[in-house]
């Protein structure tokens, strides 16, 4: 029964839906088709492994209405496709992301619905939740999702990557949170996510008031990002290399081990290792543990070992 209950508490975890966003669709291993999307291209480069690359190059990959929705599309579906067991995140062209696309949210933003102040501030309310969830999404995901960033990764791209896992840059890669410089404090993740990733508050703060440009070597040093890239293409590469070393773990332990460091995270000890404990009373029965252990006594790779797909 406790097992029953952890699947479906996972399963309801991951699928996120929310009014005007439109049904999740499922990613066909058996065909071997993907989705199409107007904002993003998934591909499938490595066994068990999904690209997905912001794919608005001529706009430097700016965040419009259809991207907010998409992502959340994208990510409940990956969530639920069990031939995905790691997920590497990019940008195609010359960036990563130039941010929000203001232009195309701004009638979305300054002019919210209702017939007087509070309705206006109930619907805005509204519209910045959904905009949420399309990064919150990514943490939810239980497949560990790796950010390879190149050039500019201005405002809303920052909120995007510190939901994420794992964060690779090239050596031209920069981020800024911009959004002071526009007349507004960052409200989907930044404020609340980047103090737990730099873990210095003071350098947040100066970050956050000045929207000064934080370069690569800064990024890697304050722990923004674990490695350094020369260029894109090894940067794309080393990415895909991570995944596929994570994609050849047990996705029992792996997925297991992602749920856990989110939950640990926002939570104190003791109740991280009560979920811990309770978490592996029944996922520690899994076969997995067996063909690991025996792939060890056996002086095997991990790549070496046949794992069901969860």
């Amino acid at each position: 029964m406790l097992l029953c209950a952890l699947r479906t508490a996972l399963i309801q975890g991951s699928r996120v839906w929310h009014p005007g966003f439109r049904t999740l669709r499922a990613m066909s291993s058996a065909s071997g088709q993907l989705p199409n999307y107007e904002t993003l291209l998934v591909s499938r480069p490595r066994e068990n492994v999904l690209h997905v690359e912001l794919n608005r190059p001529n706009k430097m990959n700016a965040m419009n209405q259809a991207f907010w929705r998409e992502m959340v599309e994208c990510f409940n579906a990956i969530a639920a496709d069990t031939d995905c067991r790691a997920v590497v995140v990019s940008g195609a062209g010359k960036c990563f992301t130039a941010g929000i696309d203001l232009m195309d949210m701004a009638s979305n933003v300054l002019q919210p619905e209702g017939d007087d102040a509070a309705r206006m501030a109930w619907n805005l309310r509204r519209k910045i939740c959904a905009y949420q969830e399309s990064f919150t999404v990514i943490e939810k995901c239980p497949k560990p999702v790796l950010v390879a960033v190149h050039g500019a990764c201005i405002g809303g791209g920052v909120d995007l990557i510190t939901a994420c896992d794992i964060r690779f840059c090239s050596k031209d890669a920069w981020f800024q949170v911009k959004e002071v410089d526009i007349g507004l404090a960052a409200d989907v993740g930044t404020l609340q996510r980047l103090p737990k990733v730099i873990g210095s508050h003071s350098l947040v703060s100066e970050l956050v008031y000045t929207a000064r440009k934080m370069m690569s070597d800064e990024a890697q040093s304050c722990g923004l990002v674990s490695r350094v890239f020369p260029d894109k293409e090894t940067l794309i590469e080393g990415a895909l290399d991570m995944a596929s070393e994570i994609a050849s773990r047990s996705p029992v332990a792996v997925q297991g081990t992602k749920i856990n460091m989110v939950y640990s995270r926002d939570h104190g000890v003791p109740e991280g290792l009560q979920y811990i404990a309770t978490w592996n009373m029944s996922m520690l029965q899994t076969t997995d543990l067996m063909k690991s252990a025996q792939a060890a006594l056996e002086k095997k790779s991990p790549k070496d070992v046949v794992y069901s797909k969860l």
